[in-house]
């Protein structure tokens, strides 16, 4: 009757007769190319959805540049913006007062607006 320590030996000598000098490297190459290449099969099974360009809704809200002037202040307020600004934006249009000139808002006492760029 054999025992376990006798079993273990005989399998570590059937392996040591069978894999050789190079052996455990040759194993070692193989599982890392099968996992390699099992890796990219997996990446190539799951497919995306591919991509598609469509036309670009318009935007929602688009604002008409307004023909009173080049810069707009409110008859309440003491700054002057560009037309496109936000601030003019919130505006009513019956409290606009349009500037032709930035001079002409400064000589009214209007002031420029911090937020608006290029003032």
């Amino acid at each position: 009757m054999h025992n376990i320590q006798e079993y273990w030996l005989e399998i570590k000598r059937y392996a040591d007769t069978a894999l050789g000098e190079w052996g455990l490297l040759v194993i070692l190459i193989l599982v890392g190319l099968g996992s390699f290449g099992l890796g990219r099969l997996s990446v190539l099974a799951v497919t995306s959805a591919p991509i598609s360009f469509q036309a670009a809704n318009t935007a929602a809200a688009s604002y008409a540049m307004p023909l009173g002037g080049s810069f707009v202040a409110s008859k309440d307020g003491t700054t002057y913006y560009y037309p496109w600004c936000g601030g003019a934006q919130n505006i009513k249009s019956s409290n606009q007062v349009w500037f032709s000139t930035e001079a002409a808002a400064k000589r009214a006492g209007y002031t420029s607006a911090k937020n608006c760029r290029g003032l």
